[in-house]
């Protein structure tokens, strides 16, 4: 996997997963929309992690500015 998230792009990341893991354990969200956010967080925590995200391949897009 070549990497295509940057720093800033992976620090957005990681501070939205952990809001909406915040507002999940706070229960502001519950049921349903709860669940899908959990999902959306664990993404964007694994793509932040791992530098790589599908999509941004899919579009052509990299915001690492450090070329492999």
């Amino acid at each position: 996997m070549k990497k295509n998230v940057g720093k800033q792009d992976k620090t957005i990341r990681l501070v939205l997963a952990m809001i909406i893991a915040l507002l999940v354990y706070m229960e502001v969200v519950t049921d349903t929309v709860a669940i899908v956010l959990l999902i959306v967080a664990v993404v964007l925590g694994l793509t932040s992690f791992l530098n790589f995200c599908p999509l941004y391949s899919v579009f052509g897009i990299n915001t690492c500015k450090i070329k492999e």
